[in-house]
């Protein structure tokens, strides 16, 4: 049987009142669809690079999941709300680029745009007041007004570029393990030396850096007990090259 999971993805952030409500909003309309929080840390105000993390995520997914996926700033804005269907499970946030990726790598796609308003809706929380009640009436059954349309928002980010540091300063980077040779070489910006590949922390000495396929299928920059966003200057949308 398809899942009826919804799942959360936004760079709200940990703490404050904006997943709870969101999670409120969902509980109102679909009590007992279970609610996941799988990332409230996307990078900030950048739906070009969250889209990158957003398709790794989405291609782990059960099928039939509903992805409340909200990196928006835009939020009030003409931008269009939308539901994108990728492979079978449900996307539904803002069309800003940030369903870019996911719609790129899927072998089905079908886009719908959000039609339906709620009596009251905040211009600035499109996530508590629209996408997450669209999701909970998909999970339900009990769908909202749409009309067909096209994902009409620019590009993603380049995906050599660090799209997401996490509490280790690990350096995810939007590139595929599968476009790299297994021996390739990473540079990382104007430095001329390049680090190596290795499977994981433990194949290499402390303190070295290297680079490897992550849980996520992507290139991930590290440093084994160490700290790569510190140690080699990676900041969000720092740029990598292949030696």
């Amino acid at each position: 049987m398809a899942s009826r999971m919804i799942l959360l993805f936004t760079d709200f952030g940990w703490n404050g009142p904006y997943v709870g409500q969101m999670k409120a909003a969902i509980a109102e309309i679909a009590p007992g669809v279970p609610v996941i929080d799988l990332m409230h840390d996307a990078p900030a105000f950048r739906p070009d690079l969250a889209a990158h993390l957003l398709a790794a995520l989405v291609a782990r997914a059960p099928a039939g999941a509903i992805i409340v996926a909200v990196v928006d700033p835009g939020v009030g804005t003409a931008r269009p709300a939308v539901i994108v269907e990728v492979d079978g499970r449900r996307l539904v946030g803002p069309d800003n680029g940030l369903f870019a990726v996911a719609a790129a790598q899927a072998g089905a796609v079908g886009v719908e745009r959000i039609t339906w308003r709620p009596a009251a809706l905040s211009a600035s929380f499109h996530g508590r007041d629209l996408f997450a009640p669209v999701a909970a009436h998909l999970a339900a059954g009990t769908p909202r007004a749409t009309a067909p349309a096209g994902l009409t928002a620019a590009d993603p980010a380049p995906r050599d570029r660090v799209v997401y540091i996490d509490g280790f300063g690990n350096a995810m980077t939007g590139i595929p393990a599968d476009a790299l040779a297994p021996e390739a070489r990473i540079g990382t910006g104007g430095d001329t030396a390049t680090i190596g590949p290795a499977r994981t922390f433990g194949a290499v000495p402390a303190g070295t850096p290297f680079w490897y396929r992550n849980s996520l299928d992507l290139v991930e920059i590290a440093v084994n007990r160490g700290d790569a966003a510190r140690d080699l200057a990676l900041t969000l949308n720092a740029q990598v090259w292949i030696a």
